[in-house]
């Protein structure tokens, strides 16, 4: 499996209540509505591209729809959540890594693997990179003890 990672991140938050949002889709998708205004223009247009369920994201991405799921067997509290894909035409996971600095301040992680047919890969490697990058950066901005 190739994994696309990205760089850390500091976020000034404890580990448990980043833990609690971005393991819950519906309120990892109400902390990004109440704060609309504080995310970057480039996320905001992608916005209409996701959809938050119960226990899931869905991704309308170049492959096709992508429906992630919460894989509570392969998360592991307070420090790994793991989304893996439902639906999809390739293996897929979302790994974000949680490690704490301090009380109030969590070094954050984010990882995409997949299983990539060899003449797919050198067609996306680099787009792959930079969504591994952006997202983990998105990460760090949201305002996770607003809620």
């Amino acid at each position: 499996m190739d994994s696309y990672k990205s760089e850390p991140q500091r976020i000034a938050c404890d580990i448990n209540t980043i833990f609690d949002k971005l393991s819950s889709p519906t309120v990892f998708r109400n902390q990004i509505d109440a704060h609309l205004h504080q995310l970057p223009e480039e996320a905001k247009a992608n916005l209409d591209k996701v959809e938050f369920l119960d226990d899931a994201i869905a991704i309308e991405s170049p492959m096709g729809p992508l429906k992630l799921a919460v894989d509570h067997e392969h998360s592991q509290a307070p420090n790994r959540i793991v989304y893996t894909a439902a639906q999809s035409p390739v293996k897929f996971n979302l790994t974000i890594e949680l490690e704490p600095i301090s009380e109030q301040e969590t070094q954050s992680m984010a990882a995409l693997e997949l299983d990539l047919p060899f003449f797919m890969k050198a067609m996306v490697n680099k787009q792959l990179e930079q969504a591994a990058s952006k997202f983990g950066e998105m990460l760090a901005q949201l305002p996770y003890t607003a809620l």
